[in-house]
């Protein structure tokens, strides 16, 4: 296509050498080990290359899809029209802001930061360290565990928008709520977060920290590829409970299957395909609504062609 070449020869302008793959597997950058390829897969190593990669998209209206840890995620098999923007190790910086609040890269993940947290003995960011994410996909999902989420703790942001101006949001200005965020909506890219916690004592926090890794290893299928919790939580219910009532553990659809261990959770037994997956998550759908009349809706971001 001719207007991908064109993209694709500015860009390698604004970029470093190696930081642009074209047609990239997405299966290799998630965490369900599955999907397609994507036009153009694109790491920015600094908040300039975001913002000049983000005008080229405009210009040459490029569609583009920003991606943490690939953690919460489904890529259909066809891949994805367009770019996936990337962030990794170079928006990986944690450091102090203040004696109570941490400055972190978009890229970094939660377990990092809560363990740095650990460390500076500053409490509230517990909950988060099994959360196999990054802390800008976190703020993106307005993730959660264990009756916390980021919501309680993000102090502001630092973004790029689509047209590539940097901004700054105040917790206020977030919209979060149970897992969305303003992001999903006005497409900007999350560069920096800033959350401010609270003092405690180290021991005591690393002991809880243990202690929820502990419950999440005996109650999750965290041996098995996955993206996590595949469906949100119903009012009033629990979307693992109504699945697992209605007899729905192992049940599989090609390489997907509801996990044995919790079916609050799809797995990848090794050769699923997006479209297994889909299939099994609207027969589970279907299948809870009938004996028990409640909609189920997947917490999965599901990205790509259909």
């Amino acid at each position: 296509m001719k207007k991908n070449a064109e993209f694709l020869f500015e860009a390698k302008k604004v970029m470093q050498k190696g930081r642009i793959l074209e047609n990239a597997l997405m299966k290799d950058y998630t965490t369900f080990h599955i999907g397609g390829p994507a036009d153009f897969l694109i790491f920015p190593a600094s908040l300039e290359e975001t913002r000049d990669i983000l005008k080229l998209f405009a210009r040459y209206e490029i569609p583009y899809t920003i991606l943490g840890n690939g953690s919460n995620v489904l890529v259909r098999d066809k891949g994805v029209r367009g770019a996936i923007l990337k962030f990794g190790e170079p928006f990986s910086k944690i450091e102090m802001k203040s004696e109570t609040e941490i400055t972190v890269g978009a890229g970094a993940s939660l377990r990092d930061v809560a363990l740095f947290a650990a460390d500076k003995d500053l409490t509230g960011l517990e909950f988060a360290i099994g959360i196999p994410g990054s802390i800008g996909g976190a703020i993106f999902m307005n993730a959660g565990a264990y009756g916390s989420e980021m919501k309680n703790i993000v102090e502001k942001v630092r973004s790029v928008s689509p047209d590539g101006k940097f901004y700054e949001f105040l917790q206020s200005e977030l919209d979060l709520s149970y897992r969305h965020s303003i992001f999903q909506d006005n497409n900007h890219a999350i560069a920096e977060v800033t959350i401010r916690l609270y003092a405690g004592e180290g021991e005591t926090i690393r002991v809880k920290m243990e202690d929820l890794t502990r419950k999440r290893e005996e109650k999750q299928p965290l041996e098995m590829p996955s993206a996590g919790s595949t469906f949100k939580r119903p009012t009033g219910y629990f979307a693992g409970t109504l699945i697992d009532q209605t007899g729905l553990k192992g049940l599989k659809v090609g390489g997907a299957q509801v996990s044995e261990k919790h079916a609050g959770f799809v797995v990848n037994t090794g050769n699923a395909t997006a479209d297994d997956v889909l299939k099994l998550i609207e027969e589970v759908k279907r299948r809870v609504f009938e004996a028990h009349g409640v909609k189920l809706y997947p917490e999965v971001r599901i990205i790509g062609e259909e």
